[in-house]
């Protein structure tokens, strides 16, 4: 085992920007990287470059001392020791179950009772035992996904690659799913990198989660550190669904923003009907809000309701400022749009 590191990764597709932007990052041996951002920011290119589907337009990938690819050459997908889980599974519809799983050991030549006992493990991690002689017809979507998990773990590959393989299945299945994942990672020792624009299932899984928009890397760390301190308000209001606010904030305040200083510079932008002319040469910043640090209070400042929505244990609320910036925030009883009400924003970072 080894690290997997990019180096300066950058992939041009012709015309426009590149679809991938000088990309460094270091894989630790064993570790399970979430490749997060939304539809279009490079992060499939990214993997399709790590699996040798695609070669680098500049920059190069290394695992360990053996180097996978530059821009001059590439190691074949075949070559690399590597498995890939597709988000719509790739399996063989003629083939049994253990077929499918045991495809890849046929490729390499291995047969007869150790072709069968890895087989029979690679289904008993994944609980399809009992599924063996079965068709992917005659499975779940969990089931099947399950089975391309199954078939990655009989090679015993040094890095999994999964490319938004929960994308098709139901709430209920990917909760369950996500175990599957967790359990699979415990068990294999693989270096695992997951593609996600779902960042709820990158902080659940990932041990680094990495954040990509517009083809670059904006951050990678661990997921609570990432959480706890966003760089940037790209990564701000994509970690933990916050708000980025425009604000005045002194020269030298904390990071980490409490009440009275947040009202100061809410004040600053005029509350229904007031300005405050003491910030009116303080430097604006960008202070990321999250959603379970406003709360309704007697005590807080009057904000207008946008819209109001059912969750189920809660309502999402989307919050007007006096100036028209918008703030997302949490209740629990309903309320209308165009209703004001008053709200106390207990914490706030500074990017």
């Amino acid at each position: 085992m080894a690290q997997l590191i990019l180096n300066h990764l950058t992939k041009h597709f012709g015309g426009g920007r590149p679809a991938v932007s000088d990309v460094s990052l270091t894989v630790r041996e064993g570790g399970f990287l979430a490749l997060l951002g939304p539809s279009g920011c490079g992060k499939t290119t990214v993997l399709r470059m790590i699996a040798g589907f695609e070669r680098p337009s500049d920059g190069s990938i290394d695992f360990g001392e053996r180097r996978l690819s530059d821009a001059s050459r590439s190691l074949p997908p075949e070559r690399r020791n590597m498995a890939m889980v597709f988000q719509s599974y790739a399996l063989w519809p003629h083939m049994t179950v253990a077929e499918n799983v045991g495809y890849p050991l046929k490729v390499r030549g291995i047969s007869g009772e150790t072709w069968r006992k890895r087989v029979r493990e690679a289904l008993a991690l994944v609980k399809l035992t009992d599924y063996a002689e079965r068709r992917p017809a005659a499975l779940s979507g969990g089931q099947r996904q399950r089975v391309a998990l199954a078939r990655c773990l009989v090679t015993s590959p040094d890095v999994v690659l999964l490319d938004e393989p929960l994308a098709n299945l139901d709430q209920h299945l990917r909760k369950s799913m996500e175990e599957t994942f967790r359990i699979f990672h415990e068990r294999s020792g693989a270096t695992m990198i997951y593609v996600t624009h779902d960042q709820a299932e990158a902080m659940a899984l990932a041990t680094d989660v990495a954040v990509m928009h517009e083809g670059r890397l904006m951050q990678m760390a661990p997921p609570a550190e990432i959480y706890a301190r966003p760089e940037g308000a790209v990564v701000g209001r994509l970690i933990g669904r916050g708000s980025v606010l425009k604000l005045a904030v002194p020269e030298g305040a904390p990071r980490a923003l409490e009440w009275s200083m947040l009202r100061a510079a809410l004040g600053g932008i005029g509350e229904a009907g007031g300005g405050n002319g003491a910030l009116r040469d303080v430097p604006v910043r960008d202070v990321l809000v999250r959603p379970e640090h406003v709360r309704r209070d007697g005590e807080g400042m009057a904000f207008r309701v946008i819209s109001c929505v059912f969750e189920g244990e809660r309502f999402a609320l989307t919050l007007a400022l006096p100036d028209g910036q918008v703030l997302k925030a949490y209740g629990d009883v309903a309320m209308k749009p165009g209703e004001t009400a008053r709200f106390v924003l207990s914490r706030g970072w500074r990017l």
